[in-house]
């Protein structure tokens, strides 16, 4: 059972009472509030009652009108304090507005959000406890295990802060006590001035890890507690104001940047956070907006130079095009001008055959009579015509009968002849019959007689000789089976020693490339990006397109020989400039951009970056020679390196790089190689960024020293100030050294050396092989010699049989072919029947005669008829003949103006055909015209239709013809002439690619849309650099007056201790690097070293802890701190002036409420009537009475006791 069973608070002998006056002020729409703190009454030690003279003197506004950003105007005058009492003065002319630290002090001495009373219940070690504490510091002293650290837990707890503050268990139900269902914590807040107190409880649960809160009786959420915390600016998870014991580590180890965040947070004006979140947020923007304008510049000036490129070609096109608009504008006005023309000779000749035409029907209505007579006999001489026509076709037809019939005639008489010759024919094979007869018997009996004597010859049996030759085989068949095992051996030889050989030639590949640093480049490549590697490639098969070398990317062609430089030489490489193609001429850049990003040779996906600048006057590096320590193997003088090796650089990174001649165009132009120093043991950056941001050099430029860059740069507005922006280079990957693994060629190499043994014993082992080989042929030449023997005997056997076989066959061939010849007909059959044949024939000649005899007769006759008819014919022929003479002469005036009118006629069709397709042409180009040359056609047009009105009509009233100026009258003759002039204009103009225009088009439109994104960037930039201004203005001075204040105090509890401290502002560019640092000396021997969570020990950390919390007291804007077991590890020496200074700071009359948790005290401490103690003891027989074992009523009895000689008469 543990209970709070005594207190002590000393008697105050006077009170300060605080007045809070807040002015309001209005200007220009916006209020602002200024607290001033009036003091009255008596100091604490009553040795008078000093007047605080209280100043309110009006704002006065600026002469523009405007107002600071941040609040407050600048031309205020504040009040500063100046000493421990409250004295105080005007304040200088300051942006930043004296604020009260933390709310208006009550008139019971509490601060609103510090703590008045607090009471547990089944909360870890207590069973019940309620206590009430100071305004000011409470100490709360016992033994370990007691519940000390309890307290600590409950309030954290009780106000809604996370477990994690307290680095013990992470779950509520943790902090129940054992055996208990339940507790609560309750916690009595000061509210503000006129109005109640809070009483915040919270209920716990032993089987939940939920809890549920009470606000003043009433149920509340954890976020209406959140919210009443921030309102009263209550602090539990910063460690500067709330720093439990199993957290007290933990600050120590907070990184400086974690520092200055928490000691924003705890002290001085409450807007220095909100103004640090600003300068990073807004820093980050610029960075990156300054960079997104760096690299859209670089994007602007590669696309303004790729437009200037080509703006010739598109000016060439824009000729063309007007003449091509010239020449579509002639051949539509040519066809319409020809089509006026021909429509006027149409007119014309149209008027000449319409009169000719009624000449003509007059002349041949008068010769009409002499005509019709001309017609009958026509009429006549043609039926006449026709009889004979017939006649004749009739005639013809008997004739073509004659004709077939004699045809019939020849056809019979010529196979007659056939016939007579066949029977000469068969004689003659009669007689070819019998003689081969003959000769056939007599080659019948040669075959016999050679049969015969091939059976006399004595032949061995072919199956002996074939058991003899399978007997030798048998006797053969060890040898052969140990000749094949010998040969399979020696192929298996052969093919292991193939198989190794080819390993180890390709061991040989492997090794080779593990030794080839451009090979091994070439695969890092690929693997960073394939587009590039194949881009490297078809540009190494492309070099004859090219008028120049084109350079390879700085990944492959560029390498440090001095690998110290090599991480700062990278570090002036961006990424995509590590994969630029280097071009030396436009036409090399143009054809590369073609070939791979627009034509798409590799892809269509693949993209490459090329660069090209065209030779300009660079420029000059920051520093000369003199200044900047140049490579150690210039030569230079002795003098000369001591005046740079002053300066502390090395050099500039383009002395430190070897690649080709080329390529130093590059570096300079695009990466300023030749303006960025590098030093490798570094310099004094303050000075080196005086030299480098001098306007004579450029207003700015980049150096290196040691492993950071700093990019340092010239405002171009206000008063110019010069900024640094400073980033660590990592280490070199790109240009590292591809070496070789280690591992992987140890293996390969054991490989070939495996691999040759192998070789080596193959062939030993072919030596033996061959060996082995050789002696088993030796011995199966025995048996070859003796299977040649029998297979000559039997190939004789052999060769015998067959000769019988052939002539055996031979005289079959010949007895069929004799039986053949005896078998066919006799020949004088055949004869009779051909001579039958013959005389059917004769027959059918005469009957053939006898038609074509009867077929002439008839002839005769119808040919007599012909002939009347034909003299018929010939006298109607002479009379219409006769007619005709005189029709011609009645009519040689009619054929004449006939003639006349055909001829005429024959013109009107051609002219009315030609004005036709004049017509349907110009019809066609009129309607095809395109838009953009239609009105200009139209006006043409117009003009040229009214001044042939005007002008007929004035020729038809013999008045004045019409003026043409402005009128186009020209022939079409004239109008050719010039269409010919501007196709040849066109002939001299290249044909440009009408893509090149559309691209310049695009990229035109796209530069526009660029220049109008930097310049709003540029704005917005501007615009965060002012913010990043104005910002600053107030944050740095707050912070930089805060930290001055605070380490003031600090530097002073170490002297007082014979040790030394400070606490100093780190300021970095980057506004999140910035941070606080403490560094403390607890040795005469040593000097200042930064507090870390491992340097020193951790006593010395406890105490620099405590000092540093000490020292933010008095700027704490918090309503209460707390320190657990601080004084941990110190010795005697360190812990009384550490108490001592504590009570001195804590008890002051503006000092917020403190809590001290301690085990243990010394003796002889400084005590003061502000501060309230609080005894924690613990065991298993505490009284149950709640007010008994109260410490200051035990004084009170003690004393009364020493007073009146006897008991008190009560004890509580």
């Amino acid at each position: 059972m543990t209970r709070v069973v005594s207190s002590l608070k000393a008697r105050p002998a006077a009170h300060t009472n605080s007045e809070v006056r807040v002015k309001t002020e209005k200007d220009k729409g916006k209020r602002k509030a200024r607290v001033e703190e009036e003091t009255e009454g008596e100091d604490a030690d009553g040795d008078g009652d000093p007047d605080v003279d209280q100043e309110n003197m009006e704002e006065d506004a600026d002469a523009d009108g405007e107002v600071d950003e941040e609040g407050g105007s600048p031309r205020g005058i504040k009040r500063t304090r100046v000493n421990e009492n409250g004295d105080s003065r005007p304040g200088k002319n300051d942006k930043s507005t004296e604020r009260v630290k933390t709310l208006p002090r009550d008139t019971d001495g509490y601060i609103p959000g510090s703590i008045v009373r607090i009471q547990l219940k089944n909360f870890v070690t207590y069973d019940f406890v309620e206590f009430a504490v100071g305004p000011y510091l409470n100490m709360i002293l016992g033994p370990n295990g007691t519940g000390k650290s309890s307290i600590a837990c409950s309030i954290c707890l009780g106000l809604n802060f996370p477990p994690s503050v307290l680095g013990r268990a992470a779950d509520l139900n943790s902090f129940v006590k054992i055996g208990k269902v339940k507790g609560h914590i309750e916690i009595e807040l000061k509210g503000k001035k006129g109005q109640g107190n809070l009483v915040i409880r919270r209920h716990l649960s032993a089987t939940s890890k939920q809890s549920h809160f009470e606000l003043n009786g009433k149920p509340a959420t954890g976020r209406e507690i959140n919210a009443k915390m921030a309102e009263l600016n209550v602090q539990v998870g910063n460690l500067c104001s709330f720093l439990p014991q199993d957290k007290v580590s933990e600050f120590a180890q907070m990184s400086p940047q974690q520092l200055l965040r928490e000691t924003q947070r705890a002290a001085g004006d409450e807007r220095l956070t909100a103004w640090h979140d600003t300068l990073i947020d807004a820093g980050k923007e610029l960075k990156m907006l300054l960079q997104n304008i760096q690299e859209e510049s670089s994007q602007l000036q590669q696309m303004r130079e790729r437009n200037e490129g080509i703006e010739r070609d598109v000016q060439r096109y824009k000729e063309r095009k007007s003449i091509e608009a010239m020449i579509a504008l002639l051949e539509v006005l040519i066809p319409v001008e020809r089509y006026r023309q021909l429509r006027r000779q149409f007119i014309e000749v149209k008027t000449r055959q319409r009169k000719l035409h009624e000449k003509v029907k007059r002349l041949k209505a008068k010769n009409e009579p002499a005509h019709a007579l001309l017609k009958k006999l026509e009429m006549e001489h043609k039926e006449y015509e026709k009889t004979r026509e017939e006649f004749k076709k009739t005639a013809q037809a008997k004739f073509n009968k004659m004709k077939t019939k004699w045809a019939a005639s020849e056809k019979l008489e010529g196979e007659a002849d056939e016939l007579t010759s066949q029977l000469d024919r068969l004689k003659k094979e009669e007689k070819e019959r019998l003689k081969k007869i003959a000769s056939l018997e007599n080659e019948i009996e040669r075959t016999h007689t050679e049969l015969a004597k091939l059976s006399k010859i004595e032949l061995e049996n072919p199956e002996d000789l074939t058991a003899e030759a399978r007997q030798i085989h048998a006797e053969r068949a060890d040898v052969m089976t140990r000749k094949l095992e010998a040969e399979d051996k020696i192929k298996n030889n052969i093919n292991e020693k193939a198989k190794s050989t080819s390993q180890l030639n390709f061991a040989y590949q492997d090794l080779k490339k593990l030794d080839d640093i451009r090979n091994m480049k070439m695969q890092a490549l690929q693997k960073w990006d394939k587009d590039c590697h194949a881009a490297v490639l078809w540009l190494r098969d492309h070099k004859h397109l090219f008028k120049m070398e084109v350079f390879e990317p700085a990944f492959l062609s560029l390498t440090v020989p001095d690998r110290q430089f090599v991480n700062a030489v990278e570090a002036g490489i961006g990424g995509m400039q590590f994969k630029t193609f280097v071009c030396q001429c436009r036409e090399d850049s143009n054809t590369l951009n073609q070939e791979i990003n627009d034509k798409g040779v590799l892809g269509k996906g693949v993209r490459i970056a090329t660069w090209y600048r065209s030779p300009s006057q660079l420029a000059p590096p920051p520093m000369s020679r003199d200044e900047a320590s140049p490579p150690v193997y210039l030569p230079l003088t002795r003098t000369y390196q001591l005046q740079m090796a002053d300066l502390g650089f090395d050099g500039y990174l383009l002395d430190y790089v070897e690649c080709p001649e080329g390529m130093h165009w590059w570096l300079q132009r695009e990466l300023n190689f030749h303006r960025t120093a590098v030093s490798l043991n570094g310099v004094d950056v303050p000075k080196a960024m005086e030299l480098v941001a001098r306007p004579e050099t450029g207003g700015g430029a980049s150096f290196i020293s040691k492993t950071t860059m700093n990019n340092v740069s010239r405002s171009s507005y206000g008063q110019r100030n010069v900024s640094n922006i400073s980033r660590e280079i990592k280490p070199a990957r790109a240009l590292a050294n591809v070496t070789v693994d280690p591992e992987e060629k140890r293996r390969i190499d054991n490989r070939i050396s495996d691999l040759r043994n192998e070789v080596v014993n193959y062939e030993r082992e072919r030596e033996e092989l061959d060996a082995q080989l050789a002696a088993v042929l030796e011995e199966d030449k025995a048996f070859v010699a003796r299977l040649e023997a029998v297979k000559k005997r039997k190939d004789k056997v052999t060769e015998v049989e067959n000769n019988k076989v052939k002539i055996k066959s031979k005289l079959s061939r010949n007895k069929a072919n004799l039986q053949h010849l005896q078998n066919q007909p006799s020949a004088e059959t055949e004869r009779v029947t051909k001579k039958q044949e013959l005389f059917g024939i004769t027959k059918r000649r005469i009957q053939i005669a006898k038609e074509y005899t009867a077929l002439a007769r008839s002839i005769i006759e119808e040919q007599t008829e012909a002939t009347r008819a034909g003299i018929r014919y010939l006298q109607i022929g002479a009379n219409k003949v006769a007619l005709q003479e005189l029709c011609n002469k009645k009519d040689e005036k009619y054929n004449k103006a006939l003639a006349e009118f055909n001829r005429v006629d024959e013109e009107f069709r051609a002219i009315k055909a030609r004005s036709k397709a004049a017509l349907d042409e110009s019809r066609e180009v009129v309607q095809n015209i395109e838009e953009d040359l239609r009105d200009q056609y139209t006006e043409i047009e117009t003009k040229r239709t009214q001044y042939d009105r005007d002008l007929t009509a004035a020729e038809e009233n013999s008045t004045t013809p019409p003026s043409a100026e402005e009128v186009d009258v020209r022939t079409v003759d004239e109008l050719q002439a010039e269409l010919e002039r501007q196709q040849a204009k066109l002939e001299l103009n290249l044909n440009t690619n009408p893509g090149v225009v559309e691209q310049y088009e695009k990229r035109k439109r796209d530069i526009e849309a660029l220049e109008k994104t930097i310049e709003a960037k540029q704005k917005s930039a501007e615009k965060i650099e002012r913010s990043i201004k104005a910002a600053r203005d107030n944050w740095q001075p707050a912070l930089e007056k805060l930290v001055a204040s605070i380490g003031e105090k600090f530097s002073a509890s170490f002297d007082r201790i014979g040790c030394a401290g400070e606490v100093r502002i780190s300021q970095h560019e980057d506004y999140e690097k910035w941070a606080i640092d403490i560094l403390v000396k607890f040795r005469d021997t040593e000097k200042l070293q930064l507090l870390t969570g491992q340097r020193q020990s951790g006593g010395e950390r406890s105490l620099t802890t405590i000092l540093y919390l000490l020292s933010l007291t008095e700027e704490a804007r918090a309503p209460f701190s707390l320190v657990d077991e601080i004084n941990q590890g110190m010795d005697q020496r360190a812990e009384r002036s550490v108490h001592n200074s504590m009570v001195q700071v804590t008890c002051k009359p503006d000092s917020a409420q403190y809590f001290l948790i301690t085990p243990k005290l010394l003796p002889d401490l400084m005590y003061h009537e502000r501060m309230k103690i609080l005894c924690v003891n613990n065991g298993e027989w505490l009284p149950e009475e709640r007010d008994l074992g109260n410490m200051m009523n035990m004084i009170d009895g003690y004393l009364a006791h020493n007073r009146n000689g006897r008991p008190s008469a009560a004890a509580h």
